[in-house]
């Protein structure tokens, strides 16, 4: 694929206005536009930062691609409006990986052979950041993901990886886990995608929701790429009081439709992911069987009414009404609870970066230790999310996270975790590795 470099200094594309960001994030406006090649217009003499953003634009990952693009873009317009990095302007370049693992390893190696960036960020799906993970660590150059699996966290990856703007699968079921089996039932099915994200939930759930007093009394794994789940839904025992639902790709609205129409309205009660519904409007016909239920969200889609500056800010720059759909267009729902992840993401290499003294790749190994130096991160502008703890072991942050409940078609918060609940012991010391 070619070289995909997006202006920062376009007109504005989504109909936002640099007055329209709230103050703190410096004019973060200006998302990313259709993608094609355009030069970055420099305005200083030195040369930029370049981040090679590895995008899932196609494949099962698309509509989780699509926002984490111009989430990226708007965080990029926001660092370059306050100065850029070590007086430098941040260049994104952009390479699809079709959500594939063997493309994702070669794109790392063209964004560090071909593309010479600084350093290679932003996927989500876990089965292509572990299949990725490797050419990084060969090609010793620092990686930031932003996806949500165990992988990172685990040590089975190198020094190289980094997943330090978004929490974690175990530690987001460890910080729900008792309130499920507190407030919603003791016996539990878990139906989940047969593959490395999917695993997370099957493998970590169970420990702190079984403490609690729970049971899990069923397991149904559904391919990645399936787009009928009729046939998977009587493996579900007749015991089973809730149904913990964490699906992902191109068939989840057809998956929720299809579980309405399985029980009728005297089913289970039920406890999803937001993943399964990310890009997909919750009032949409034929999820009416969804009122009532409850999701786990990492960031809020719909704005809450206790939201403060930086989280309004970050959604006025990224484009989002308050329903969390574009500004542009209601229809064009948005992957809230993981794109801000590249946001936090972009501004954590930019501080670790200035910690270093970031000069050029020779210096990758010197940006390596000063992320491993950071421990902590202040809710704000640079982290509307929230308030986070970076374990330098693990490479891996500790956050809040919410339970909402669909109420009238959205999703009302009722429940936020602290950072403890989700928090765990370290099983590995990516510090100790060699550079």
């Amino acid at each position: 694929m070619a070289d995909k470099r997006t202006s920062l200094l376009l007109p504005n594309k989504q109909g936002l206005t640099r007055r329209g960001a709230l103050k703190g994030l410096g004019a973060a406006a200006g998302i990313m536009a259709a993608p094609g090649f355009v030069r970055y217009a420099q305005t200083q003499s030195s040369e930029p930062i370049r981040i090679g953003f590895q995008a899932h634009r196609t494949g099962i990952g698309a509509a989780y691609g699509r926002w984490y693009e111009r989430v990226t873009m708007a965080a990029t317009q926001a660092i370059n409006d306050a100065g850029g990095i070590n007086g430098r302007p941040l260049e994104i370049v952009t390479e699809d990986d079709g959500t594939d693992p063997k493309r994702g390893a070669e794109v790392v190696e063209k964004f560090a052979n071909q593309h010479k960036t600084d350093v290679v960020f932003g996927t989500l799906f876990s089965h292509v950041v572990v299949g990725s993970a490797p050419a990084a660590g060969e090609l010793k150059i620092p990686y930031y993901v932003v996806s949500e699996g165990y992988h990172v966290a685990s040590g089975s990856l190198n020094r190289y990886v980094f997943q330090p703007g978004i929490t974690d699968v175990k530690a987001q079921v460890r910080a729900v886990g008792p309130w499920i089996a507190d407030n919603l039932g003791k016996k539990i099915t878990l139906v989940f995608p047969d593959y490395a994200f999917g695993h997370d939930h099957r493998d970590k759930f169970p420990e702190r929701y079984e403490a609690a007093g729970g049971k899990v009394v069923g397991l149904v794994p559904i391919p990645p790429t399936e787009t009928s789940f009729t046939r998977y839904l009587p493996q579900i025992p007749s015991e089973t009081e809730v149904i913990y639902h964490v699906m992902v790709g191109p068939g989840v609205l057809t998956f929720v439709k299809e579980l309405g129409e399985f029980y009728g309205s005297s089913g289970p009660k039920l406890f999803g992911f937001l993943d399964s519904l990310e890009a997909v409007d919750i009032a949409s016909p034929g999820l009416e069987f969804l009122e009532g239920s409850h999701f786990w969200e990492a960031m809020p889609r719909y704005l809450q009414p206790d939201a403060s500056d930086a989280v309004k800010a970050y959604r006025s720059a990224v484009g989002i009404d308050d329903n969390g759909a574009s500004v542009n267009d209601p229809k064009d729902v948005s992957t809230a609870s993981h794109m801000f992840g590249c946001w936090e993401t972009l501004h954590i290499i930019k501080q670790a970066m200035e910690a270093a003294d970031y000069q050029g790749p020779a210096d990758r190994a010197k940006l390596v230790e000063a992320t491993e130096a950071l421990t902590s991160f202040a809710a704000g502008a640079a982290h509307p999310q929230g308030d986070k703890v970076f374990n330098a072991k693990i490479h891996q942050s500790f956050g809040h996270q919410h339970v909402s409940q669909v109420v009238d078609g959205k999703l009302n918060v009722v429940h936020t975790t602290s950072i403890e609940d989700g928090m765990y012991e370290a099983e590995a010391d990516y510090t100790t590795m060699s550079l």
